[in-house]
């Protein structure tokens, strides 16, 4: 994926942004200039460019996300046509004094952003039908006078790792379960990350490390794998003089349910259950790679619920160190009993602030639908996030821990159990499940991105597949905290 600055060659298709009730340089219908329009007007000869025309609705109340969008389209629109260059047409005149009231910066790094997130395909596995056509991007300074050469090339970049952090994300959770199964996730986080070096420490808990530290979620729900269970540890001090920020990220490498088995016709999207995981390990790839002044830990626990006869049975009973026992109601709920251990382990190396993220419930799906995931917790966190969360385009909803639906957390003989007995609130339940591990005096947010995982059809910048939700908002968030804590 090339971005070329003042690039000497001239591409076969310019790019023009149509806003609905503006003029344009072409005749362009009305109809073609909202938000999500994507018009071709070829040219008469074969020395006359052809014209790429994006809607983009109207000016006024453009979001950075539409912005984004609209670079996804252009992209995708140019693979479609088996093109391999475009240039990006500015009406410098019209830009920065239309009504968008967005920063020239900031838009162009969403433009970039989308560009190189609607170029993405997954082809590990394609043969005959994998295609390694891709379209180059080329901007001119003359367009962006505001922007000096230096800034545009800073820009750039910034975008480049933030679409690479989302993509490496849509990666991991696109990959087959066959590959990226536990003992090799932990593996390939511990190769990946082990070669930034100074600055990022690297430690895989497996084994007798998770039975000396009573890891019993782990343990418990990895049971009946072939694979062995681990929590992987990614420490980034980029600020080691900041308060410490964990992110926990769900890493169930494939959920096939335990001995509450899924008997679904197609469970393979069972695979994405690492989402929570894929998208903390984006946000620390982007984090490191813009060497980004933060004290940052990441909590991974990975491990495989399938059912063999050595798996968990319903009706057992886990002690965690805290002095809670859970009793498996059901072994399907799986994610809380693990983001348990890592939580606890949060407490442990000292971090102030927790932030934990998992496709843990369908139920959350139903209640937001497939385009926002939902957030519990502590209330400026999750304003912090959702604010983020709206000018990135991962975004959240604030949940409510109710207190009173704990009761569906009793067990007969056990502290807890780990599912309710109600099919209504199953997400705000699992919340309040995975509330009673958090320490005393640390601040926490939950993230039940279940919903938003994936597309099941192309749209904007991601094609169907993964979306790599959560790798730029937590690595975002991460960063802001971090300039508070130092104003």
């Amino acid at each position: 994926m090339t971005i070329w600055i003042d690039s000497a060659d001239s591409a076969d298709v310019l790019v023009h942004l149509a806003y609905e009730g503006e003029s344009f340089p072409y005749k362009l219908a009305e109809a073609h200039k909202r938000e999500g329009g994507v018009t071709w007007l070829f040219g008469r000869s074969e020395g006359e460019p052809d014209i790429v025309a994006i809607g983009m609705g109207v000016r006024v109340g453009t979001t950075l996300e539409a912005v984004r969008r609209a670079g996804g389209r252009a992209a995708r629109a140019m693979l479609r046509e088996g093109r391999t260059g475009a240039a990006l047409v500015r009406d410098a005149a019209a830009y920065g004094r239309g009504g968008e009231g967005l920063a020239s910066a900031d838009w162009l790094q969403a433009w970039i952003e989308g560009w190189q997130l609607g170029l993405y395909r997954f082809q590990p596995y394609r043969n005959k039908t994998r295609s390694d056509e891709t379209v180059a991007l080329r901007l001119q300074s003359n367009d962006w006078p505001e922007l000096s050469k230096d800034v545009m090339a800073s820009v750039l970049e910034k975008a480049r790792i933030r679409a690479a952090g989302a993509m490496l994300t849509r990666d991991l959770v696109n990959e087959s379960p066959g590959t990226l199964h536990p003992e090799r996730f932990a593996a390939w986080m511990e190769e990946h990350f082990g070669q930034f070096g100074q600055g990022v420490h690297v430690h895989v808990y497996r084994g007798r490390e998770l039975e000396e530290r009573q890891m019993n979620g782990l343990l418990t729900v990895g049971a009946g794998s072939q694979y062995e269970p681990a929590l992987v540890e990614i420490r980034y001090e980029g600020g080691a003089d900041l308060p410490m920020l964990a992110l926990i990220g769900k890493g169930v490498t494939f959920d096939m349910g335990g001995m509450n088995a899924k008997t679904a016709s197609d469970i393979s999207d069972a695979r994405m259950d690492m989402g929570g995981a894929a998208a903390v390990v984006g946000a620390m790839d982007i984090m490191i790679r813009s060497r980004a002044a933060v004290n940052v830990t990441a909590l991974i626990p990975v491990v495989e619920n399938v059912p063999d006869a050595n798996a968990t049975l319903p009706s057992s009973v886990i002690r965690y160190p805290n002095g809670l026992t859970v009793q498996i109601a059901n072994t399907d709920g799986e994610g809380r009993l693990i983001i348990a251990d890592a939580l606890l382990h949060a407490a442990n190396i000292g971090a102030e602030k927790v932030i934990d993220i998992a496709t843990l419930t369908g139920n959350v799906g139903s209640a937001l639908g497939l385009g926002i995931a939902g957030i519990w917790g502590d209330s400026d966190m999750a304003a912090g996030l959702v604010s983020i969360g709206e000018r990135n385009g991962e975004r959240l909803w604030p949940m409510p821990l109710m207190d009173e639906y704990e009761s569906e957390l009793h067990s007969l003989y056990a502290d807890l159990r780990n599912v309710g007995t109600s099919p209504y609130g199953g997400a705000i339940i699992a919340a309040l499940f995975i509330r009673r591990f958090v320490a005393s005096g640390m601040k926490w947010t939950h993230i039940d991105m279940a919903n938003t995982v994936q597309y099941k059809q192309d749209a904007g910048y991601s094609e169907a597949g993964a979306t790599g939700y959560g790798a730029r908002l937590l690595a975002d968030y991460a960063v802001l905290e971090a300039s508070r804590t130092t104003v």
